[in-house]
């Protein structure tokens, strides 16, 4: 809902617009049509503790793909050995929910075991808790540094 109402998106899906922005985030990962932003995604680090460090230079390695692109700045925050937050800095509501799409998929990209809780928007900021249980919870998902065999 934006003010209120339901969008045009929302209604036809039947659906929240944050669960619909998570769902991107998932997409986005986790789709083969876009194979490259999950490569561009994988590069953060070997496990998924690595990649969340990683976060904070995502906007930089992005712009390395795709010169244009300004994405909204993030910041981890640790909060022991498995606790973290992600804040999210961003003009446009929903990102926060994105990130969580994008970090559920990781997450079993990896083939780790993580709880996360939407904290809410406080003006331009959004807040994701993170609670890594598992980090060999399952077998991830092979990712090798070279192309595809074709």
């Amino acid at each position: 809902m934006q003010n209120g109402r339901k969008t045009r998106t929302t209604s036809v899906l039947n659906r929240p617009r944050d669960d619909v922005m998570e769902d991107i985030g998932t997409y986005l990962v986790s789709h083969p049509n876009v194979e490259a932003l999950r490569r561009l995604l994988r590069f953060g680090g070997v496990t998924f503790i690595e990649f969340l460090h990683s976060l904070d230079d995502l906007p930089d390695r992005a712009r390395l793909a795709v010169a244009d692109l300004n994405l909204p700045r993030i910041e981890l925050h640790d909060h022991g050995p498995s606790r973290f937050s992600l804040i999210c800095k961003s003009p446009v509501a929903g990102y926060g929910h994105v990130m969580m799409g994008i970090l559920r998929a990781m997450a079993d990209d990896y083939g780790a075991l993580a709880l996360l809780d939407y904290q809410g928007r406080d003006k331009r900021v959004e807040t994701i808790s993170i609670s890594l249980i598992e980090t060999e919870f399952a077998k991830g998902r092979v990712f090798d540094l070279g192309p595809r065999a074709l």
